[in-house]
């Protein structure tokens, strides 16, 4: 059974930057578009990036410009560099396969809170 582990977040003021990190045990999953989601309290998980195997990345207009996503397919690790937070993306992250019948259990993600 694959198990993702995101960590990384924390609490930091606006401005300023967090690294994210999705790794997955069990196996090598990463030849299937994977992506960042976030769930912001009261509010539905909506995919904030992702990227396929041949490195093709996509984001939301809400982190464009902000937000990197990188993959390490050795490691089978997923990375968000995230620069300029702001307190709107405040909220869960979590990884996982962009397809839906391609997706593993969700991890437990990792808080991020940006103060005003």
């Amino acid at each position: 059974q694959v198990q993702l582990v995101e960590s990384g977040g924390g609490l930091v003021q606006a401005g300023g930057s967090l690294r994210l990190t999705c790794a997955a045990s069990g196996s090598t999953l990463f030849f299937t578009t994977f992506g960042w989601y976030r769930q912001a309290s009261g509010k539905q998980r909506e995919l904030v990036a992702q990227i396929n195997s041949r490195g093709t990345t996509n984001y939301a207009a809400s982190v464009k410009g902000r937000f990197t996503i990188s993959r390490d397919s050795a490691k089978s690790t997923v990375y968000l560099q995230m620069n300029g937070l702001k307190p709107e993306d405040t909220a869960v992250y979590y990884c996982n396969a962009v397809v839906e019948s391609r997706r593993f259990p969700w991890g437990q993600g990792t808080q991020v809170t940006v103060s005003a």
